[in-house]
């Protein structure tokens, strides 16, 4: 492993931490605290904590196969860490905790799974040489399962109990169709792939119909369930954990996600009439009923 450090990319990493650190202490304000310090807080220094010890030897193999397992892991961990420190659960806690629980375990498995068979991941191409800049992205990982689960967390750590009205369950039936956009969407984009008819073509059929890219838009709106979820327990602070779904929808519609994929798209497809067709008429996200090209 090279043995150059860019302090840049150190700074970034105290930045990120700081940031977390910042959100944990918001969306633990009013919450439970064990031995003096917020249960949230605890959670955020696991999330940290998991995210760079598998950065060691990933850094040394040089490989990326495990990220995204880890960040599943993450999930998982930090909400079984919730779970024990904020013992017993309401109804509103047990529900999030389900949930998390469920998109994590399909959500890493389903990635692990497709980067193994790829043989890489095309978003660590030019990083995972670079141990300082790959230390980034691992850190990176801690703050987006943090930031993404935060209004999940402050339902479980925040220590109110209110009984579930319209609004939660609202919350609950946004998470389920969301969740269910989402699996549809992957299982439909991973049966076109293994199709050796489709070799080299892009898809355009079921949920792909309707939209680009599906999937992320099942993401957004899941999120945005457990955050209807949380706010009949919030209180002061712990209102800063609504930033969830924006977090989501800022991270797949502007850095890694949408930009990403339709730059590859372009580089791989633009130019033929089929694929430019399919993107005049399909919307980049929020899906529609399909219509005839122009």
């Amino acid at each position: 492993m090279p043995t150059h450090v860019s302090a840049r990319n150190l700074l970034s990493v105290c930045i990120i931490t700081l940031l977390g650190t910042a959100l944990a202490s918001a969306g633990g304000s009013g919450g439970l605290v064990r031995a003096e310090v917020p249960v949230f807080l605890w959670c955020a220094g696991l999330a940290f904590g998991l995210n760079w010890l598998v950065y060691v030897p990933s850094a040394f193999a040089r490989t990326e196969h495990y990220y995204d397992l880890t960040g599943g892991l993450t999930y998982l961990s930090v909400t079984g860490l919730a779970v024990v420190l904020s013992k017993p659960l309401d109804l509103r806690s047990t529900l999030v905790v389900i949930m998390v629980s469920i998109w994590a375990i399909r959500l890493a498995g389903f990635l692990f799974v497709r980067v193994k068979r790829v043989g890489k991941d095309i978003r660590f191409d030019s990083v995972k040489t670079k141990p300082s800049t790959f230390l980034v992205w691992w850190t990176l990982q801690a703050l987006w399962v943090l930031t993404t689960m935060a209004a999940a967390l402050a339902i479980v750590t925040g220590g109110e109990t209110v009984p579930m009205s319209w609004l939660g369950w609202t919350g609950f039936g946004v998470w389920l169709f969301g969740f269910a956009v989402e699996v549809v969407a992957d299982a439909q984009k991973s049966s076109f792939k293994n199709d050796p008819c489709n070799q080299d073509q892009f898809i355009r059929t079921g949920l792909w119909a309707w939209s680009r890219h599906p999937n992320y838009f099942g993401e957004i709106v899941l999120w945005t369930g457990v955050a209807l979820m949380a706010v009949p327990v919030l209180t002061g602070w712990q209102y800063a954990t609504l930033i969830s779904p924006v977090f989501v929808s800022f991270l797949l519609m502007k850095m890694s996600g949408v930009p990403l994929l339709e730059r590859k798209a372009d580089e791989r497809w633009g130019g033929q009439e089929d694929y430019e067709t399919y993107k005049a008429v399909t919307p980049v996200l929020i899906p529609r009923p399909p219509r005839t090209g122009k």
